[in-house]
């Protein structure tokens, strides 16, 4: 098959961010090596209470893209869209297809995820109008069982081939630590004074790492 005929594919990343770790560092720059196309957001998910409001998620989600964008593929295009963000992945995916008429969308979801996704909102919907891209989880065996029953319920599935930091956003609403953010963030972490980040924290634990790393 001659690849110039096929439609370019867009990956749809969304995430809480609250706030945006390494880990989702991590997975967007995977992504933008991956595909031509990357889109991101911040979203509320109705079972969590978040540590900011979705404004500000974005926000930070925004500081990590601008990170990126440097470093990215030749050509690549990795962007927040703000406007497919919903609590519902078949909206998110409506508004891609909106904008975007003609690509292939890739669907971004945690390996963990996949034994909730029939029971999502529209999901039979959902899982006829995007692909899934699976994130695996570090040190979690592979959601096999999940899989098979998605693809019988006629999803088409990829497993991504990233290595991803095993943090989560949760560490870090529990105890501040930059080591686990993205650089561009700390900055604005704790001139907002957002997750716990002061700036006499973050010095204190600088001081704590550069003490680690000169040795006794």
């Amino acid at each position: 098959m001659n690849n110039q005929h096929l439609p370019p594919t867009m990956a749809l990343f969304g995430t809480s961010a609250d706030p945006p770790t390494i880990g989702h560092q991590a997975i967007l720059a995977g992504l933008a090596q991956l595909y031509p196309m990357v889109a991101t957001w911040a979203s509320n998910n109705p079972l969590k209470h978040h540590g900011a409001p979705l404004g500000i998620r974005s926000q930070l989600l925004q500081v990590v893209v601008d990170g990126l964008k440097p470093h990215g593929a030749p050509g690549s295009w990795l962007e927040v869209r703000q406007e497919f963000s919903s609590c519902r992945a078949i909206e998110s995916v409506q508004a891609a297809r909106a904008c975007f008429p003609t690509v292939r969308l890739l669907f971004v979801v945690g390996a963990d995820l996949l034994p909730q996704i029939p029971n999502w909102y529209g999901a039979s919907e959902f899982l006829h109008c995007c692909c899934l891209a699976v994130t695996p989880r570090h040190r979690q065996p592979p959601q096999e069982q999940a899989m098979a029953r998605l693809r019988s319920a006629g999803a088409q599935l990829e497993v991504l081939p990233l290595q991803i930091p095993p943090v989560a956003s949760s560490q870090i609403r529990r105890q501040p630590n930059p080591s686990l953010v993205p650089k561009e963030l700390v900055p604005m972490l704790v001139s907002q004074e957002l997750y716990g980040f002061t700036a006499a924290g973050v010095r204190q634990w600088q001081q704590g790492a550069a003490a680690t790393a000169s040795g006794p």
